[in-house]
């Protein structure tokens, strides 16, 4: 600068040394706003980026399967394709002026894809969010459209559309054991019965898996799940029978029809364990299609209604009797020949007696009878007694909601005409559930389990976290008590007895009968119209492998009596069940599945055990020395057809037994006809119809 003129050069250096100082300034606020990026508001940011940068989803895990006793599902979670929309992603790159249009293009070909509202899909695409669902659950065709929109063979391929793997829960049974399993929402949720109760063990724990992803938002990379479990809710395998429970259904619908009743339940229950191997209810719904169901068939009638049972509590007045010396065995009681008056009522009985046993008590079901038992034994007693037996108590089930039902208050002493009532089961009311755990204790000699509905929880990998075991809840009454009440309950369904329609051939059957009546809401009394049939008993008497509870609500079409509306629907469930567990009357040969296959067709149950009695028979007799014609009778012969008019359906079926006649059972109630005729000579191994008529 040394030929540059002074002033210039002064200039020069100015300008530079101003151009220095606006550089420092500069690079001191470049590291200013640095030092504060990085160190003051470094977290901040840091959190920013890696909301940008990684995404978070939440892994939904699978809802574990509900199984039956033997391993078959009734339950399932299956995979099924879903379709929902990233708007953001759509219509990115789109200027505003032209995004309605856009939106309208879109909207049109997405909802003729998947067959929606075009307004519908625009309200949803207008939103501009990350996330919405489009619609759950589609079909295959759907699925080929959604994908064919999307591709980039098109023109102008529809961004942002996303189909996703999503749980559906499945019932492959359909209408089996429906009000007792219950239904799952759309959103994954149980939303009735064990899918309800047991949604925390089902539906398992949600995971959050992290990952990288690119402009669109989509995942390119994950960190994996840590815990593989997670992906798998826990399975529930229950003490539910599948092949019991399809008996009890299918013969409680039948009589429900039948009667023209307003619906009904059905139990069986093992009285060893304790274990609900069947809880049918009619009428009953497709989980599958809960939402075209009505409310009332989706209802649990075995655990939510209430109802007066009427003459079944006669059996656990008898125990308690019995049980507080008050009455024994060979006592006898007069029953006013069918009329008492106490307090301010008249107490009636069906069947007019003068003296009876208590084992006639309870055969011909004497309310007046049982009253005089229960007032000599004193109210107290009586209380403490249904209390003891599980009445007035939640049986503990592991359902969403259980009806306790009602006794009389206990802090106020009942008067006469209320101990009496009770004992014949009027003025208090009972489930299902109590009713068979009740009768299951008198069948396992005086002791009262808990019930169990669930027989193990198992994880993903089938290993077992959870098992249940019979649990005792207390004894009710001694070995010896239960032993007569036993005995008691035998005669209900022989001879004289109510409950002869409820007897199984080659087993000795101990029940109790009930027709009770219900209170009209109109008037707040007891109706001439409306009653509850039921019956409940175990079997075999003597060593009882099954207890069964049949209640029919408000029969309406024929007789209402408990005995010809239940009994015969113990019976079928009660004998079929028998044979399904390999239990068959002594000297008899043991019966295959695909006999109890074909008798579940429809097959006559007397038919069936004739059919097991000829063989019995036949295998004792030495072989003939010429092989036999297979269209020729068994039993060679004639004889005459028996006088059985007028006989109970099991004396009937006997007497037909005995003269080597194979009976046909048609109708309920007594004998009135026979086809051949009485007295007429048949050949041996012929069909006998038996023609029942109820009692008028």
């Amino acid at each position: 600068m040394k030929d540059v003129d002074p002033k210039r050069a002064r200039s020069i250096r100015f300008r530079m040394a101003l151009l220095c100082g606006l550089f420092c300034v500069g690079l001191g606020i470049v590291v200013a706003a640095a030092h504060n990026t990085e160190v003051e508001d470094g977290a901040a940011w840091h959190e920013l980026a890696e909301k940008q940068r990684l995404r978070r989803l939440h892994v939904t895990p699978k809802r574990g399967t509900l199984y039956d006793r033997r391993g078959t599902p009734l339950a399932v979670s299956v995979e099924v394709p879903s379709v929902s929309v990233d708007a953001v992603e759509m219509l990115r790159g789109i200027e505003d002026q032209y995004l309605p249009m856009r939106i309208e293009q879109y909207a049109e070909r997405i909802a003729g894809a998947l067959e929606l509202d075009v307004e519908q899909v625009k309200e949803k695409l207008a939103r501009r969010r990350r996330f919405a669902w489009l619609k759950r659950r589609v079909t295959p065709e759907q699925t080929r459209a959604i994908r064919a929109l999307g591709s980039r063979q098109q023109r102008y391929p529809v961004r942002g559309l996303i189909i996703e793997g999503e749980g559906r829960r499945f019932f492959p049974h359909r209408e089996l054991a429906g009000a007792l399993l219950g239904f799952v929402s759309p959103d994954g949720m149980g939303r009735d019965g064990l899918e309800l109760s047991l949604d925390v063990q089902l539906r398992g724990r949600a995971e959050e898996i992290r990952g990288l992803r690119d402009r669109a938002g989509r995942l390119i990379f994950s960190e994996g799940i840590q815990d593989e479990a997670a992906l798998v809710g826990h399975s529930v395998h229950l003490t539910i029978d599948q092949r019991i429970q399809f008996i009890a259904e299918r013969e409680l619908d039948a009589a429900v029809k039948t009667h023209e009743a307003t619906g009904g339940s059905v139990i069986v229950v093992d009285p060893a364990t304790g274990a609900i191997l069947a809880m049918a209810n009619a009428p009953g719904y497709n989980p599958n299609d809960y939402n075209v169901s009505d409310a009332g068939a989706r209802r649990n009638r075995a655990v939510l209604d209430r109802f007066e049972p009427g003459s079944t509590m006669k059996a656990f007045s008898m125990a308690a009797a019995l049980a507080g010396g008050s009455v024994k065995p060979r006592d006898r009681i007069y029953c006013e020949e069918g009329n008492m008056p106490i307090d301010n009522v008249v107490i009636h009985d069906t069947h007019v007696s003068k003296w009876l046993s208590p084992t006639q008590i309870l055969q011909i079901s004497s309310n007046i009878g049982i009253a005089k038992i229960a007032l000599g034994l004193g109210e107290r007693k009586l209380y403490d007694t249904f209390r003891r037996f599980g009445f007035g108590d939640a049986p503990g089930l592991p359902l969403p909601s259980e009806a306790i039902g009602t006794l009389r208050p206990r802090h106020r002493p009942w008067v006469p005409v209320e101990t009496a009532s009770a004992a014949f089961g009027q003025g208090i009311s009972v489930t299902n559930v109590q009713m068979v755990m009740a009768m299951a204790a008198i069948a396992n000699k005086g002791r009262l389990l808990e019930p169990r509905l669930i027989k193990k929880v198992t994880d993903s990998t089938g290993m077992t976290l959870t098992e249940s075991t019979p649990k005792l809840r207390r004894r009710v009454v001694s070995p010896r008590v239960a032993r007569l009440v036993t005995e008691m309950l035998g005669s209900v369904t022989e001879g004289e007895g109510t409950g002869v329609e409820a007897a199984i051939l080659g087993f000795r059957v101990a029940g109790k009968t009930a027709t009770a009546q219900k209170i009209d809401p109109a008037t707040g009394r007891y109706s001439d119209m409306l009653y509850v049939a039921s019956f409940v008993g175990f079997v075999p008497a003597r060593r009882p492998r099954i207890v069964v509870s049949v209640v029919v609500d408000e029969p309406m079409a024929g007789t209402t009596s408990g005995g010809a509306v239940a009994g015969p629907v113990f019976r079928r469930v009660a004998g079929l069940t028998l044979r399904y567990l390999g239990v068959r009357p002594k000297g008899t040969k043991s019966m295959k599945l695909s006999d109890v296959a074909e008798l579940a067709k429809g097959g006559d149950v007397a038919e069936t055990a004739y059919a097991a009695i000829k063989d019995a028979k036949g295998a004792a007799e030495p072989p003939a020395s010429e092989p036999e014609d297979p269209g020729a009778a068994a039993w060679k012969g004639t004889t005459a057809v028996p006088e059985v008019l007028g006989m109970p359906m099991r004396t009937a079926v006997q007497a037909a037994l005995g003269a080597e006649l194979m009976p046909v059972v048609e109708g309920t109630g007594r004998l009135s006809r026979t086809e051949p005729p009485v007295g007429t000579k048949v050949s041996k191994g012929s069909k006998l119809i038996l023609v029942f008529e109820p009692q008028t």
